[in-house]
């Protein structure tokens, strides 16, 4: 799924691995997040932690009646609040997201896979 535009320019089509990348940079750069995790789980339920080149394997991009859903797989670190992490994650991902691509996103869904002892 790639958003496209029309100009009288020409076309842009924004691909999802643009996308992911895009969000997963803002995500990575929050405090209290440790990275970006794939979605599926590896054995014993650990989170395999994905690097720049791989964060669309972590972030799925859905179209539904005509707006954007976003799912981010991410892993916190041990001992910060999840809650205010996730709602910071996700109003960064959003205003970032929607100043840059100047799309409107429904929703921005954050899954945590994991927690981890960061140092």
């Amino acid at each position: 799924m790639s958003i496209e535009k029309v100009t009288d320019l020409g076309n842009i089509k924004i691909s999802e691995d643009a996308i992911a990348t895009l969000a997963g940079a803002v995500v990575t750069e929050s405090y209290g997040v440790v990275g970006m995790a794939s979605q599926k789980l590896l054995k014993d339920g650990l989170a395999e932690l994905l690097k720049k080149e791989n964060y669309a394997k972590g972030i799925v991009v859905k179209e539904t009646a005509g707006q954007l859903e976003l799912d981010l797989f991410i892993v916190v670190g041990y001992g910060v609040k999840i809650t205010e992490v996730v709602h910071e994650v996700q109003k960064k991902v959003k205003y970032t997201l929607e100043k840059t691509l100047e799309v409107k996103f429904k929703a921005i869904n954050i899954i945590v896979q994991g927690v981890r002892v960061i140092g």
